[in-house]
């Protein structure tokens, strides 16, 4: 089994800065890719971020670019995703993600997800 656990979440304003932080445990995700989707209230939930597993390859939401940036430690089993410039419209529960998908920013019925972490920009 995996677990995925996020962390980092919090209320920052507009401008502000927040990193998130995706531990995981269990059995190694091998070929998995690692990602954040995220999701507002009265929203779908959207891709926002994705890592390859080698952090060779990285993709991104055309919302977030340049603003967010994803890396992961294999050696810490963590996924960070570091959050810049922050708007209003960022405000959504964030949720850690680990699929063979993600790096297309598509899920499937076999990805693994952590519980979520809410994130405010104030404005």
């Amino acid at each position: 089994q995996v677990q995925l656990v996020e962390s980092g979440g919090g209320l920052v304003q507009a401008g502000g800065s927040l990193r998130l932080s995706c531990a995981t445990s269990g059995r190694t995700l091998g070929y998995y890719s690692m990602g954040w989707f995220r999701q507002a209230p009265g929203k779908e939930r959207e891709f926002v971020a994705a890592i390859s597993w080698t952090g060779g390859s990285t993709n991104y939401a055309d919302s977030v670019k340049g603003r967010f940036t994803i890396s992961r430690d294999n050696t810490k089993s963590t996924v960070i995703l570091q959050m810049n410039s922050l708007k209003p419209e960022d405000t959504a529960v964030y949720y850690c993600n680990a699929g063979t998908e993600t790096m297309m920013g598509k899920n499937t019925a076999y990805d693994y997800w952590g519980q979520g972490t809410q994130v405010t920009v104030s404005s």
